[in-house]
Order: C-alpha cells, then structure tokens, then sequence
C-alpha cells in the first residue's frame, strides 16, 4: 500500500529521526496530513498529479496488482479543515488546537479530528467524500490508520454506507490494540485486521495465538493479516537476528495466513537498525526522510519473498487461513504445521528454525491423512523453496536446518505438479 500521498504540512513539522525541528529540505511525515497545497483529496505535487495516479494504477493493473492507499484521518495545523472548519477540532481552554498525543509520545504537527463534537454529521460526511473520492479514482483496498482511535460507530456508518455502492471494497485495520476492540472493528465492518504476530516469538507463542485465531469464534469474524515488520515497528528479535530472522519471519507470516504484508525495501534489505537502544523505531527511518534504497543490494531477500509469493499464488492450501494444523516435532526451536485443501488435495508441510544463529533439527511427525499419498512406506516430498526432492517413510521423519543456509522447508506432499505454477 502508499503512504498518505497529500500535501504534508509546514507548521510544527518533524525532522529526522522525529526531532522536533525540522531543517531546511526535511520533508516532513507523511501522516502530518494538509497544507496551502490541499488536503485529504489532493496529491502531493513532488509526487505528480491525479493523471498521474490514474497512470499508476493501470500500470499496475496490468501486472495484476491493486493500488491500496493509506486513509489517516488526522490533519496537520496547516490543512484547510483547520481554516475552514475550526469546529472540527479539540481546543484547550486557552483557545489553541490539541495536537495528538500518545504519551510519552507528541505529536506536534499533526490535530486530532474531534469525531463527537457538536458538528460531528457535516464531518462524517466529509470524511466519507475522502474515501468515495479514491474510490472513484479506481482504488478499492484502503488501509486505515488507528481506526481504534476513533468512534465505533463513525465506522460502522462509514463502511456500510460505502459498501451499499461498493461491495467489494477492502478495508484493513491497522490496529495494534485490546483484543476486544480488534475484535469490535472486525464484527462492525473492517474487512481484515493487523494481528500480534509481530510479537509472538517462540514456538509456543506462535502455536497459542494460531490456534486461537483457526480454533476458536474468533474465525466467524476476524481476518488476520500478518505483518513481520511495519514502518513503526522493527522488533529487537529482527535487530538480533540478522538476514536469517528476516527469512524465518517471512515464511512464518506468509504461510500461517492468507492475508500478510511487509514494510517493503526495509524488509527485503534487512535492515535492523533501531533509532536508540531497546526502540522499535528504525535508524534514520522513511518516515521522516527520502530514502534512496539499492535493490540491487546483495544482501536482499527479494528472490525468496518472489518464490514466497509465487507458491502462494498457486498453493490452494495457503489461500485461507483456518486450515492451520500444528504438527509436532520434537525440538523448542523448531516450528511445523500442515496445510492442505481437500478440493485439490493440495498438501503442505511447513518448518521454520526459529533460532537465527544456530542449525537445529529434530523428528517431525506427518498428517498423511489429508495428503494423496498412496502408501506411507515411502513417498516423495519436494521443497517448494529450493525444488529439492526427498524420500521420507512412515510418519515422523528427520529434519535439519541451518539458518545460515535456509531456515525454512516448505515441502509439497503427495500432491501433482501441475497445482503448482510459476505464474
């Protein structure tokens, strides 16, 4: 998805590293939305003009891929809502505007939207215009920031009024939040959600929260997206684990849920840097600064988030997410699950190291039971990551994984080739 691609602010705006004076040619964030140059309907003129968004998106179309766009409704001090709707704002008692605040946290450049205030209906139907505005340019994935933040039912009015012209639009809520809230946003109309894969590290963390996400009410309703990294949040097990960590939280984010993202050429690049010690944020991060990344680096994961992709593209198994089954294998470090689709007999089995410094192995047992394999004496298994075969017999069979070589396998178990394409 883009980041808010607006006008960003002057007044109070950031530098880098988020400090609280900005110098000369700092961009500013993103998120720190509005100026002279326009609002929530306009385009940063740095960036290009509508044409040339319009131009984007079919581009992109044409490669098969959908534009999603950030929603953020927050205004900078120098949007026009300010000018122009001073009553859509917080004020202390000396007059001033409120500016956001997540304590320790400010946020001196951006205003909170007062979403219960007396004038709360003309704001809610602007708001609205914002979304249907980017619908109309052809957008249909939104990505909405804090949703948690503002009202239940500003949301519940706001994606089922658009959803009665537009049905197949998608909403994602980006909230890192109580699990009754999370879970609030979902039943009253967000579309899927970011989860706290992020933060489930071990072996039996990760198997609690999948089971209670597959196992549980709580499939009726919620869908998980998994994100490994964001553009907030770079987690001290990624600063500690180097390249390896990167590979395993991939494969793990990409084969527990059908829906998973990542924050980009940060990712692919590993980068681990955090802005001070025992932060999440990174060093020199993109939200306060152009960056001029170097795809090219040989350090990139790129080619194994293609392969990653491609395999889900055409693995049935991997296209939803409730057919999680947690599958034992005798070693702490070491993580497997199976999953399959009955209509295909698409079968997979996947297993991760969870230990970036050091090879691990272990017995691994096997579900034959949802696989097309003829006799469990001796059958083939290919590893769809590196298009290895190996024979294996009976149910528990013997794994190793260097992480300085690969940390994953994601074997294909008695299933045709033809399930699986480079497409």
């Amino acid at each position: 998805y883009l980041p808010p691609i607006h006008p960003v602010g002057v007044t109070a705006r950031k530098g880098r590293n988020n400090a609280v004076q900005a110098e000369e040619g700092d961009p500013g964030t993103p998120w720190a939305i509005g100026s002279l140059e326009g609002g929530h309907k306009d385009i940063h003129p740095s960036l290009g003009t509508l044409a040339d968004f319009r131009s984007l998106r079919d581009a992109a179309g044409r490669q098969g891929i959908e534009l999603a766009l950030d929603i953020a409704f927050q205004c900078s001090p120098d949007h026009p809502y300010v000018r122009e709707h001073p009553e859509w704002f917080r004020r202390r008692p000396d007059g001033t505007v409120q500016y956001a605040e997540n304590p320790p946290k400010k946020y001196q450049d951006i205003y909170p939207l007062e979403f219960e205030g007396d004038d709360r209906e003309p704001l809610w139907q602007e708001l609205r215009s914002v979304v249907q505005f980017w619908v109309d340019q052809g957008v249909r994935v939104f990505r909405v920031d804090n949703p948690h933040t503002k009202p239940f039912a500003f949301w519940e009015w706001l994606i089922g009024s658009l959803k009665q012209d537009h049905p197949d639009l998608i909403f994602l809520a980006e909230a890192f939040t109580r699990p009754k809230v999370m879970a609030r946003l979902a039943k009253l109309g967000f579309t899927q959600s970011y989860t706290y894969f992020t933060w489930r590290r071990t072996k039996w963390e990760l198997i609690e929260y999948i089971t209670e996400l597959t196992r549980t009410e709580t499939t009726e309703f919620f869908r998980p997206n998994f994100w490994p990294n964001t553009p907030d949040i770079l987690m001290d097990y990624l600063q500690e684990g180097g390249p390896a960590m990167f590979r395993a939280r991939l494969v793990l984010a990409a084969t527990l849920s059908s829906n998973y993202g990542i924050y980009g050429p940060a990712f692919e690049l590993c980068v681990n840097a955090p802005r001070e010690p025992a932060s999440e944020e990174y060093l020199d991060s993109e939200k306060y600064e152009l960056k001029h990344w170097n795809l090219d680096d040989p350090r990139s994961i790129s080619p194994l988030i293609a392969r990653v992709n491609q395999i889900r593209r055409s693995s049935r198994a991997l296209q939803q997410s409730r057919n999680v089954q947690i599958q034992h294998v005798d070693n702490e470090q070491l993580i497997a699950y199976s999953r399959w689709d009955e209509a295909t007999s698409d079968s997979l089995l996947v297993v991760v190291n969870l230990d970036p410094h050091h090879t691990q192995d272990g017995w691994v047992t096997v579900d034959l039971e949802r696989t097309a394999v003829p006799t469990p004496e001796r059958y083939v298994v290919r590893d769809l990551l590196t298009d290895r075969t190996y024979t294996w017999s009976g149910l528990r069979n013997y794994v190793s994984l260097d992480p300085s070589v690969q940390p994953a396998h994601i074997f294909r178990i008695g299933v045709a080739d033809a399930v699986y394409g480079d497409d």
